[in-house]
C-alpha cells in the first residue's frame, strides 16, 4: 500500500503522538509498505511539507510540548493525496480536516486516530479537570472531523470507551501504539554518579499533567529519602519551577533528554519507574520502562489509560497523593526479592505490546478502508 499519514508535527522527539508516528513509519516500510508524511518540518523524500501556521501569543506555549501547526496548502495537499492509496490523519486540526476534505473529492479511503486527549491540551491552561471544557472538545473533534470518518484507531480501550460514551459513531480500532523492540529485560551496574542512591526514573514531558511535582513532593516522605535520586528524562514548559522544586531534597532532581540507546541505558539500572500523570490515552513510555524490567508505579487515575498496565494494586497509588506514592515506594524498596520477582513478570507483559503487531493491525485497518472505499 502506498499510505500517507498526516500530522502537524512528524520530526520532533519530544512529543509522543510524533514518535509513534515516526516509529509506525519505519515498521509499515519493513512491511514492503511504501509510507510518505505530509507534515511541517525540513524537506524529506517522505515528505510532503507544508509551512508552520503561528499561533499569535501562544507559540511558545507550543513549542515547549514539542509540537506546532501547519499551515494549510490545499496544492501540496491534493499532491499528497493523490499519490496515496490510503490517507490516515493523526490529529484533530485544520490540517486534517482539510485533508479529510480533499480525500473524499478524490474518492480515497482514509482513516483516523485518536491520539491526543483534550485534557492533555486543557492541562496547558489550568482547566485539566474542568468536565464541560474537556467535553466541548471531545464534541468539536468529532463534529469537525471524526464523524466524517468509518474507521478510529486509539491506542487503548480506555480511549476506546471515552470516544463511544462522547457519542463516537465510527468503528473504533483498540491498537496499541507499540514498543521499540530495543526495549527488552535489561539490567547493568549503576554508573559512578548514582552508586549507593536508589534511583527512581520517569519519562515524559515536563508539563502540568504529567504530575512530576507529585514525585518531587513523595521523596521527603518517603524513609529512603536521603538515598533516592530522581532522574526526568524529558523536555517541557516547568522545567525551571522543578529545578526550584527539587533544589530541597537530599538529592536534587536530574533532568536529562536522551537517545534511545540512553534511555534504555538509564532504565536498565534503575530501581523503580513512576508514572505519575493524571491524563494519558496509552503512555508508551512507562510500557518501554517496564520491558527494561522495572516496576512501574502508576497514579490510578481515571481520565487515564495508564493503570491499565498494573499487574496489581501495589503498582498503583492515588492520583495527586504524594504522601500515597510515597507508601507505594517504600512498599516496593522494603520487598527487593518481591520486586526482583515482578520486575521479570512486567518485562514478560511487556511483549504483548510489540510494535510489529500493532502496525499489522493498523494494517488491516487501512484493507478495510479501502475496500469499503472500492465497494461504494
Amino acid at each position: 500500500m502506498k499510505i500517507l499519514l498526516v500530522i502537524d508535527t512528524y520530526d520532533t522527539t519530544n512529543n509522543g503522538t510524533s514518535i509513534s508516528a515516526q516509529r509506525f513509519a519505519s515498521v509499515l516500510r519493513q512491511h514492503g509498505n511504501e509510507v510518505k508524511v505530509l507534515t511541517t518540518g525540513d524537506p524529506a523524500p517522505d515528505k510532503f511539507v507544508l509551512k508552520e501556521f503561528k499561533v499569535p501569543l501562544f507559540n511558545d506555549l507550543i513549542h515547549s510540548h514539542g509540537f506546532q501547526f501547519s499551515k494549510v496548502d490545499t496544492d501540496i495537499i491534493r499532491e499528497a493525496v493523490e499519490w496515496a492509496d490510503v490517507v490516515h490523519c493523526m490529529m484533530p486540526f485544520a490540517l486534517e480536516m482539510v485533508t479529510k476534505r480533499i480525500a473524499d473529492q478524490m474518492h480515497k479511503p482514509s482513516t483516523a486516530a485518536f491520539h491526543i486527549q483534550p485534557e492533555n491540551m486543557t492541562s496547558s491552561v489550568g482547566l485539566g479537570k474542568v468536565d464541560w471544557v474537556n467535553k466541548s472538545f471531545y464534541d468539536l473533534f468529532n463534529t469537525t472531523l471524526y464523524q466524517h470518518f468509518t474507521h478510529i484507531h486509539v491506542p487503548s480501550q480506555f480511549m476506546a470507551d471515552e470516544l463511544v460514551k462522547h457519542g463516537y459513531k465510527a468503528k473504533i480500532h483498540v491498537i496499541s501504539n507499540g514498543i521499540d523492540p530495543a526495549f527488552v529485560y535489561t539490567k547493568c551496574p549503576k554508573d559512578p554518579q548514582f552508586e549507593g542512591k536508589i534511583l527512581i526514573v520517569m519519562v515524559g514531558r515536563l508539563s502540568r499533567e504529567k504530575r512530576q511535582d507529585v514525585i518531587i513532593d513523595a521523596v521527603p516522605l518517603s524513609k529512603y529519602a536521603d538515598r533516592i535520586q530522581l532522574v526526568f528524562a524529558g523536555k517541557g514548559p516547568l522545567y525551571d519551577e522543578y529545578v526550584e522544586q527539587g533544589k530541597s531534597l537530599a538529592n536534587p532532581p536530574q533532568f536529562v533528554f536522551l537517545s534511545k540507546e540512553e534511555l534504555i541505558h538509564l532504565l536498565a539500572q534503575a530501581d523503580l519507574y513512576i508514572h505519575a500523570s493524571d491524563m494519558e490515552s496509552e503512555a508508551i513510555s512507562c510500557i518501554e520502562a517496564f520491558a527494561t524490567g522495572l516496576v512501574p508505579v502508576i497514579a490510578n487515575s481515571e481520565v487515564s489509560a495508564t493503570p491499565q498496565f498494573a499487574l496489581d494494586g501495589r503498582s498503583l497509588f492515588a492520583p495527586g497523593r504524594p504522601k500515597d506514592l510515597a507508601r507505594a515506594i517504600d512498599w516496593w524498596l522494603d520487598h527487593p526479592e518481591e520486586k526482583a520477582k515482578m520486575e521479570h513478570e512486567y518485562a514478560e507483559f511487556a511483549k504483548r505490546y510489540n510494535i510489529d503487531e500493532s502496525v499489522r493491525q493498523c494494517e488491516q485497518m487501512f484493507r478495510e478502508a479501502i475496500e469499503e472505499n472500492t465497494s461504494k
